[in-house]
């Protein structure tokens, strides 16, 4: 809801930060170092939002990081992979700013604040050049956004939490405030100077989904439940431009019924996905987003990963699979048979889908889907399964924005004092699921955060 402006606002900020995720702290810290007052908004008890639910892993470019390990990456290598995945469909202006400050913005974040990043090697996710992925030592979302929290503490910004915004105040185009709203149903109003709307995309919201999305509408929702959309409303109601509403991250490897994420490395390294008639039915490298249609498209809308010893112990590494496979999730087995039972799939069937991968491998047989197997080992006992389904992880549709993250009117031209970033602004993706390369949702929500608050500190000091 936008309401119009009161004459004057009990309390105000210079700028106010909608959203307590990776985009909010990122943008935050940058104004903290400036000496610039912001406070973040944030609807739940403790900051989390998309980003706590992610891998982690942040896509960045020519990082010491990189140069350690001898990868030859640049601004001009990424901004290719990124438009070569989406067919050119992302506005090419901001993704190529958003590509120049990625490997800066983590250097910035491990030198000015003490978050470190490693490389994660040994593959490369589908699509990408070089390795490239960035994460703090936990290797999860949850533990970067712990360390994005505690280094706000440190750095003496201001976090609201448990105030969700319900409306926006605005005069002549201008953003003067909003009022958030108290567990207790209290409200609030607030002025300010400028605004960032580092909130959300609408994947919680189903009537959104199915309005511009409906082929996912269906699917388990893997997101953060606050993913209302609220940016995008609000953005429409003051007259902004949205773009690529059909695009979104989708995961083809979301185990059920336990609701976790298998790392798609199992994929890249030589695993394969089969339906419950032990059959492949895609080629597993094009990338984890669209496998979420593909895997939707079986039977019951489930498949089976299927890896072995060697792939089971690269998983490993990654915590989110090594809690799942606590509880009891991953099916394993000395042969192929004993997998088939525990998963109700024909054996037959499986012995010879697997059959047919060796084959792919020695290069007597090409796959049918298109996929090259014969840079990886073939898969040998004892043997690994789990079972998944495809998921809508987060939207990649939403504001238009400019390569200083100002919101765009619909004429084209930037609103004077909105700026957004992460789930709330256009992604990286064009309009379409195929389009988005591993990692697309954080490296926009990091670099965004941060190309929004220089532009603010940089306007301030004009």
């Amino acid at each position: 809801m936008i309401l119009d402006s009161p004459a004057a606002f009990s309390s105000s900020v210079s700028v106010l930060i909608i959203g307590g995720g990776a985009c909010g702290m990122v943008a935050a810290l940058t104004l903290a170092d400036a000496g610039i007052e912001c406070v973040v908004l944030e609807r739940d008890a403790l900051p989390s939002g998309s980003t706590a639910l992610s891998s982690g892993f942040i896509p960045a470019c020519g990082t010491r990081w990189q140069r350690a390990l001898k990868v030859d990456d640049s601004a001009e290598l990424l901004a290719a992979d990124i438009e070569h995945k989406n067919h050119h469909g992302s506005d090419p202006v901001v993704t190529r700013a958003v590509c120049a400050v990625s490997g800066p913005t983590l250097e910035w974040l491990a030198d000015a604040h003490g978050i470190e990043f490693q490389v994660l090697e040994g593959f490369l996710y589908p699509g990408h050049s070089v390795a490239r992925m960035h994460a703090v030592a936990e290797k999860t979302g949850a533990g970067l956004m712990g360390r994005l929290a505690q280094s706000a503490e440190r750095a003496g910004v201001t976090v609201l939490t448990e105030a969700q915004v319900t409306s926006l105040y605005a005069k002549a185009e201008r953003i003067t405030g909003l009022r958030l709203q108290r567990p207790d149903g209290t409200h609030e109003d607030i002025g300010c100077d400028t605004l960032l709307l580092a909130c959300n995309g609408y994947g919680g919201n189903r009537a959104m989904v199915q309005q511009y999305i409906p082929e996912i509408a269906a699917a388990t929702y893997a997101g953060h439940a606050g993913n209302q959309g609220d940016a995008v409303l609000w953005g429409q109601a003051l007259g902004a431009q949205i773009a690529d509403m059909g695009a979104y991250q989708g995961h083809g490897s979301w185990a059920i019924p336990h609701g976790a994420l298998v790392t798609w490395a199992v994929m890249m390294e030589g695993g394969i996905q089969v339906n419950t008639a032990g059959q492949r039915f895609w080629n597993e490298h094009e990338g984890y987003s669209e496998a979420s249609q593909h895997v939707i498209a079986q039977p019951g809308g489930i498949a089976w990963n299927l890896y072995d010893e060697r792939l089971h112990q690269l998983a490993m590494s990654f915590p989110d699979y090594a809690e799942l496979f606590k509880t009891g999730a991953i099916k394993s087995s000395e042969t192929l048979g004993g997998i088939a039972s525990q998963a109700g799939m024909p054996e037959e069937e499986l012995l010879s889908t697997v059959s047919g991968v060796a084959a792919m491998q020695n290069r007597t047989q090409r796959c049918p889907f298109g996929r090259d197997f014969t840079a990886k080992p073939a898969l040998q006992a004892p043997y690994y399964a789990v079972k998944v389904t495809g998921a809508l992880f987060h939207t990649q549709g939403g504001l238009a924005i400019d390569a200083q993250a100002r919101v765009l009117k619909t004429d084209g031209t930037p609103f004077p004092n909105l700026y957004a970033g992460g789930g709330a602004a256009r992604g990286l993706s064009g309009a379409h699921v195929w389009g988005y390369l591993s990692g697309n949702g954080l490296l926009s929500a990091v670099t965004l955060g941060r190309v929004a608050a220089l532009e603010i500190v940089r306007r301030s000091q004009a």
